[in-house]
């Protein structure tokens, strides 16, 4: 999988100034922990070769990038201290072409059509939209989109916890990049708690995770009458009857017969199901990938490969 994917399943893009670099390998740890392996170490500070060469050797599972990239000097220090991948808030077309030359992904920032057109002439369909908020945000992205459709956006500048959903909802967007939960407070307190707490309220903003329904195994079309009547007399909810099931309302589904789980299955929706899937993956679950249903080529539906509880686990697209 490459680089830019990766970065797309993982959704947010930490963007670090690390002024200490004793503090590079706690905080990427800390981002880690709360569901983001990835950060973005910038060289505004004197101290981001060394915090790269550092996260790199401790946490090599972590991607990492080098921004504020501005020369080619700059570009070769990042690459040997560990950098997976380069970000610039400008397009240079000699960086750009360096980082061809040597295999590295970068992602150049673009402000307007014309930054494009370079981009474009070089080879680049992935851009930085830095600073994104002051420049229009989502509103300059879909309407730079219309004529060029085949460039996707890593919006930076302005990103925070009131717009993330808007950007990561037009399909253009391959990423954001923030820094709302490396608060520099925290970090000048060396609270790592706090940094793995915001990161963890990130992610769990990003991949909207919500209980859809409860599958419950009947194991006949007349238990599984009974048992609707029994729920909607209980909650006072509408009966609908299909050809497998029978749900009560919509938060109940009466199996008609033996399904996954040993009780039942329980639905879960997420704003993404490819981004939800990999981040679940991360903290360790499997999921049964031909269990997956697509429509129009894209995941719809993924089953846990385990039960929790007796239950049977799946995803749905919001």
């Amino acid at each position: 999988m490459d680089m830019l994917k990766k970065l797309s399943l993982a959704g947010i893009i930490p963007v670090i100034k690390v002024e200490d670099a004793n503090d590079a390998v706690p905080l990427c740890k800390a981002l880690a922990n709360g569901g983001l392996p990835v950060a973005e170490i910038t060289f505004r500070s004197a101290a981001a070769e060394e915090s790269i060469q550092r996260v790199h050797k401790e946490l090599p599972d972590v991607m990492l990038g080098a921004g504020t990239v501005l020369t080619i000097e700059q570009v070769d220090r990042a690459v040997a201290a560990g950098a997976a991948y380069i970000v610039s808030p400008g397009i240079n077309p000699e960086v750009v072409k360096h980082c061809l030359k040597i295999g590295v992904p970068v992602v150049p920032g673009c402000a307007n059509p014309s930054d494009i057109e370079v981009a474009l002439s070089l080879g680049i369909t992935t851009v930085k939209f830095f600073p994104a908020e002051a420049l229009g945000g989502l509103k300059l992205i879909k309407a730079m989109s219309g004529p060029y459709v085949d460039v996707k956006f890593v919006p930076t500048g302005g990103v925070n916890e009131s717009n993330l959903l808007d950007y990561l909802g037009f399909p253009k967007i391959v990423a954001c990049g923030g820094s709302w939960m490396v608060d520099q407070k925290a970090i000048a307190a060396k609270d790592w708690a706090r940094i793995e707490e915001l990161t963890r309220s990130a992610v769990a903003l990003m991949l909207g995770f919500e209980l859809r329904h409860v599958g419950i195994n009947s194991g006949s079309p007349e238990q599984a009458m009974k048992d609707a009547q029994m729920l909607a007399k209980l909650l006072n909810w509408p009966i609908k009857d299909g050809n497998s099931s029978t749900f009560t309302g919509t938060a109940f589904e009466m199996m008609k017969k033996p399904f996954r789980g040993t009780h039942g299955h329980i639905a879960i929706v997420t704003n993404s199901i490819e981004r939800g899937k990999w981040h679940l993956e991360q903290r360790g679950f499997v999921f049964d990938e031909e269990s997956a249903g697509y429509k129009d080529g894209k995941m719809i539906a993924v089953y846990l490969k385990d039960e929790i509880a007796g239950f049977a686990f799946h995803l749905l697209q919001k």
